[in-house]
């Protein structure tokens, strides 16, 4: 491409401002403008690439005049602002001549079929609404394309694609990213291996500073696809010329430079037909020695013949390709085909087929739902594995790692304990505190229990569109319909299967059973807390010396009361004097009355046996009466006067240090907690896998 060929001046023919077409292309480029107005209708969804020549340039280039000059029309939008705001992708169709000998010259745009514009300036304004419709009237720009067709004896079959000039400041609607926004549109098109880039560059400008040639480097690194168009040859200083950027000794490209001469904004305004224009480009090259033996890289007419060249070689290029894509689609797109099978007309064979279809439908959930399925997966659970394992490994172990303590601070328990005993200090730990703690416990295994029916109805319906069958792709209305109904009915089944759910924990709220078999009982509870407090070395708190003798020492009948009395609460924190006095005797009297310990008859322990002991207190009112005072008050409203009492705070909360009696009074509700929790969670694993699979109708 250095080396200059030795060709003699251009020599155009006033008779036809353009060469003549190849065979080979007056035939294959057509086929291949039709297969783009087909893919364009299909919008995204066509995946093949047709060769195409895209223009780029900097903004006010001359890429405008350069398209005009190739159809030798004026039919463009024309200004010193942005003027090509929407791709437009032109495809040049030569024509014969009238047998009369003239020339009919029309366009078509695709957006408005069956019409045809004859006036060129009708053309321009079409152009010029189609975009302020999409890219608004203030600047703005989209990437929808507009196609034109453009039919005349006048030019090559090409096919190009105008893009936005390249700009560095927004104007009018255009983001502060127009320029960022514009290279993307241009990259989407010159990316494509089957495009050819058509990069035009003024001459009075910077070769090396070009952006048309910069961002066709990016996309064609190599220079294969590109092909440099230098304009404005008439404008530049003098003294300067473009002889070496076209023999491409600045930056050099595999197909070549072309110089063109446009029309300048004067010619333009004093409405100078294009091909007047054409006539003044060759006179201009034919005056200027240094563009002598450069006929093949000067003026529109080599243009057009090269671009017609290059784009029927680079189709026969890509065409082998082209062939082998569209015969893959053609038999992806015949095998849908087949799966659709025959078009069934008949009221009775339609009906037949939907009852075969819901037959199969039904005879695949089923299988799936069993296991009993051919097809089934050997690397991933499937079906009803996957039900089983979210019942088996996700329900019932989440409840069994919960422990029914863990929100339940001792504190918790200790206040909930004083609550219970009211304005009195019981002497045993009530039974109200353990049944309020053990149903809030309950309460915690709703959520869990509804997220599983939740979890259920999920899979049920990742089965059901799994087990939609291939015939239903024939039937998208139907298929649609199947979801509904199928969705509908397994939420159906999920209400009245959550309700149940609520239903049992309900239940096993209202009725605190403990009376059950695997109850832990008193005795075993207050045993277990000795030991943990005999582990923990909490001394007891009834454990006395009676007159200089050690409580290990004591009698075994002393020790037995000792420790089974350790339930038996301090009034006010003090033990009665009588109670140390009088031991043995109340520990018998106990023991042969079957009350409250009953430990020396040998019979287990109840929960009644500690929540439901008798009170033997003596009442307030007999203890101030056999209470003898050594000095009477005489006084009583100076008694009263000397006495000033704090106000009760207003949130009460117990001491914060535990007393020993307290310390197994907590344990011993936490293991009681946990005993009948126990049997409940059971008893929920148990029961809400049922009715899930119940209501669900599994």
């Amino acid at each position: 491409m250095a080396d200059e060929p030795s060709v003699a001046p251009p020599q155009h023919g006033s008779s036809s401002p353009l060469p003549s077409a190849s065979p080979l292309g007056n035939s294959v480029i057509p086929i291949v403008n039709k297969l783009q107005d087909i893919f364009a209708q299909l919008g995204s969804q066509s995946t093949i690439e047709l060769p195409q020549v895209a223009v780029v340039g900097s903004q006010s280039s001359g890429k405008s005049s350069v398209l005009e000059a190739l159809v030798g029309r004026d039919f463009l939008p024309r200004g010193s602002e942005i003027c090509t705001r929407r791709p437009l992708v032109l495809q040049l169709l030569q024509t014969k001549r009238n047998p009369d000998g003239t020339d009919e010259e029309y366009g078509e745009f695709l957006h408005v079929p069956g019409r045809r514009f004859h006036d060129f300036s009708e053309i321009r304004r079409e152009i010029q609404l189609e975009t302020e419709r999409e890219a608004g009237g203030n600047k703005g720009v989209t990437d929808k394309q507009i196609r034109l067709k453009i039919f005349s004896p006048n030019v090559l079959d090409i096919t190009l694609v105008d893009l936005p000039g390249i700009t560095k400041v927004p104007v009018g609607d255009q983001p502060s990213d127009i320029e960022a926004r514009i290279r993307t549109m241009i990259m989407s098109y010159i990316k494509v291996p089957s495009c050819l880039i058509l990069a035009v560059t003024a001459a009075n400008s910077d070769l090396a500073n070009s952006d048309a040639l910069q961002i066709a480097g990016n996309a064609d690194p190599d220079g294969l696809r590109t092909i440099g168009v230098i304009t404005k040859l008439d404008i530049m200083d003098r003294g300067t010329d473009a002889r070496n950027l076209l023999l491409g000794k600045v930056i050099p490209l595999r197909l070549g430079y072309i110089g063109v001469v446009n029309r300048s904004q004067e010619d333009i305004t004093m409405n100078r037909s294009i091909k007047d224009a054409l006539v003044a480009e060759e006179k201009f090259f034919r005056s200027r020695p240094v563009y002598n033996g450069l006929a093949d890289r000067c003026g529109i007419p080599q243009l057009a013949k090269k671009l017609n060249q290059i784009l029927v070689q680079h189709i026969k290029a890509v065409l082998p390709g082209l062939k082998s894509r569209i015969s893959s689609a053609l038999v992806s797109v015949a095998k849908e085909h087949a799966s659709y099978g025959e078009i069934t007309e008949s009221k009775a064979g339609q009906g037949a087929l939907l009852l075969n279809i819901l037959s199969k439908y039904s005879e695949a959930f089923s299988t799936m739902v069993e296991g009993k399925n051919e097809e089934m997966s050997t690397s991933e659970l499937s079906g009803g594995a996957r039900i089983h394992y979210i019942f088996q490994n996700i329900f019932v172990k989440s409840l069994e790692e919960v422990d029914p303590c863990e929100d339940l601070t001792d504190d918790d328990i200790r206040t909930a304990i004083q609550n219970a005993t009211g304005p009195k200090s019981a002497l045993f730990v009530p039974e109200v505190p353990f049944e309020n703690l053990v149903r809030r416990q309950i309460a915690r295994l709703l959520d869990p229990s509804l997220q599983c029916a939740r979890f259920i109805y999920d899979e049920l319906m990742k089965i059901s569109h799994r087990c939609l069958v291939n015939e239903l792709q024939r039937f998208p209305v139907l298929r649609k319909r199947m979801d509904e109904v199928i969705g509908n009915f397994l939420r159906e089944g999920l209400e009245p299967s959550e309700t149940m759910i609520g239903h049992i924990i309900e239940m096993e709220m209202d009725y605190i059973n403990t009376s059950h078999a695997n109850f832990i009982g008193g005795s075993k509870a207050v045993e277990n807390a000795l030991q943990q407090v005999k582990s923990s070395r909490i001394p007891l708190p009834l454990s006395r010396q009676k007159d200089g003798v050690d409580s290990d020492k004591a009698p075994p009948s002393e020790r037995s009361l000792k420790s089974r009395a350790i339930l038996a609460r301090q009034v006010n924190g003090i033990v009665p004097p009588d109670q140390g006095v009088r031991p043995v005797v109340d520990s018998e009297k106990n023991a042969s009355s079957g009350n409250i310990l009953g430990g020396a008859t040998g019979s287990s322990w109840g929960i009644s046996s500690i929540f439901g002991g008798s009170d033997n207190r003596t009442p307030a009112k007999e203890n101030l009466i056999n209470k003898s005072y050594n000095e009477p008050i005489h006084n009583v409203d100076q008694a009263v006067s000397m006495i000033h009492l704090r106000e009760p705070p207003t949130v009460l909360r117990p001491t914060e240090n535990h007393s020993e009696q307290e310390t197994i009074e907590i344990a011993v509700t936490k293991l009681l907690l946990r005993s009948y929790y126990d049997i409940v969670r059971k008893n929920i694993e148990d029961s809400v896998p049922k009715a899930i699979m119940h209501f669900l109708d599994l």
